[in-house]
């Protein structure tokens, strides 16, 4: 999975910091989100960034499936 909440935070001139004081999520969780080091992040989590940057989940995140026999 990847995610482009960096390129999209650079778009809208925000901080992780701005994410965190608006949802109330931990830095912690943004600052590994935003730097690809997250594996396992819940749907809660993905759904308050969506609705403060105003943009779809397919917008956030891509899943790209791994190729059989990799």
């Amino acid at each position: 999975m990847y995610n482009n909440l960096s390129k999209i935070l650079g778009e809208k001139l925000l901080k992780v910091s701005d994410v965190h004081a608006e949802t109330g999520l931990s830095k912690a969780t943004l600052t590994s989100f935003y730097y690809q080091k997250s594996s396992d992040v819940k749907l809660s989590t993905l759904i308050k960034i969506c609705d403060y940057l105003q943009i779809p989940l397919s917008e956030l995140i891509e899943y790209v499936p791994k190729q059989k026999g990799a």
